[in-house]
């Protein structure tokens, strides 16, 4: 992969987690693309960008690769929040979790992520790698059928999975399924752009940018985001299959959405490559993603005592509310997108000293 596409693609991961944390604090990067209308897909994206051919053949290394780059540190993660949650029900009088157990803590992150709410995003990260995982095998399985059938398999898998979450309870096992399905699509998306797109068409033309705002703005007729009584619209909850009363909207709305976010970095790629907090932010995905709500509630708990409101409060509402979202909600950004990302930087530097002195021993 050569520097320039590199570069991107870590910009872009840095794209997607901007808008995951704007998200969370309810206000749009691109005004015609909701939160979460895209993000997470975006994210699958990049993964199946980022695959390589080689573990076709080495299932076993790619499988402990995984497992070391992502679920090691979520478990790491998982045990911190553990601690830290316990120590803010002593405070607050509300456990933000689920109840304390085994299955909870080593179970219940590949069925939903929710074991502690102050750090329920990294369910993506479980996810991820279930997905990366069933991908591999998928391709291996696929490797020597044309490229139009296998193109078809994981389009039917996509668009299947929306009304198929219709179709039956959703069980823990079936939920995740279903997000299996809808996710490996965009992977293989993802995959399929770097293998034949990119270097090969130029699909950033003025003709295609208007056909893609044309398609958003039919889209649009089916969004309820301003009016929450509704429905989500073009907005969905993938974790929780949660598609309301949509069966192909939040597919379409995904493809758009990855599309003007790879558009939006191919125009402003020579201005953001020299900046280097955005380079940080692509490199520290994986901290924002855990540590964002945490820090978006120390910076609620602080402003609370600022004015003499006692912590108990907090604790009446849901775990993404803000303190006067009005005036704070891009404080609240600028300060967590930057706590996150140099605390990522400081682990991966903590991390690395750790790695020097144990090889001089």
């Amino acid at each position: 992969m050569d520097k320039i596409l590199s570069d991107k693609i870590n910009i872009l991961k840095a794209l997607a987690i901007i808008l995951v944390v704007s998200g969370h604090l309810e206000f749009r990067m691109f005004d015609m693309f909701p939160p979460y209308s895209f993000q997470l897909a975006l994210f699958f994206f990049i993964s199946g960008m980022l695959f390589k051919d080689k573990y076709l053949d080495n299932v076993v290394e790619f499988i402990k690769r995984r497992v070391k780059s992502l679920l090691l540190l979520y478990f790491i993660y998982s045990a911190f929040y553990c601690v830290v949650t316990i120590a803010i029900a002593k405070l607050t009088g509300k456990f933000w979790g689920m109840e304390l157990s085994w299955y909870n803590f080593f179970v219940t992150p590949f069925l939903n992520g929710h074991q502690f709410d102050l750090s329920c995003p990294m369910w993506f990260v479980t996810q991820l790698f279930m997905t990366m995982v069933t991908f591999l095998y998928l391709e291996r399985m696929l490797r020597n059928v044309d490229i139009r059938v296998k193109t078809a398999i994981y389009t039917l898998m996509g668009f299947l999975a929306i009304p198929l979450s219709k179709m039956f309870p959703l069980t823990p096992v079936y939920l995740v399924i279903i997000r299996t399905m809808f996710s490996l699509f965009f992977v293989y998306l993802g995959y399929f752009y770097i293998r034949k797109i990119h270097g090969n068409y130029n699909i950033f033309t003025p003709k295609i940018l208007g056909i893609v705002l044309c398609i958003q703005a039919f889209l649009w007729h089916f969004n309820r985001d301003f009016d929450p009584e509704h429905g989500i619209g073009l907005s969905y909850v993938l974790v929780w299959a949660r598609f309301d009363s949509q069966i192909i909207v939040p597919v379409l709305t995904s493809i758009t959405g990855i599309w003007f976010s790879l558009f939006f970095i191919h125009v402003t790629y020579n201005y953001l490559k020299g900046i280097n907090f955005i380079k940080l932010v692509g490199e520290n995905t994986y901290h924002i993603m855990a540590n964002h709500l945490f820090v978006m509630y120390l910076i609620t708990a602080l402003i609370m005592k600022i004015n003499g409101i006692p912590i108990s409060e907090r604790a009446l509402h849901d775990i993404y509310w803000i303190y006067n979202p009005v005036q704070n909600t891009y404080l609240y950004f600028v300060i967590t997108m930057v706590v996150t990302t140099y605390t990522g930087v400081i682990l991966k530097w903590i991390k690395r000293c750790l790695l020097q002195g144990l090889g001089k021993i």
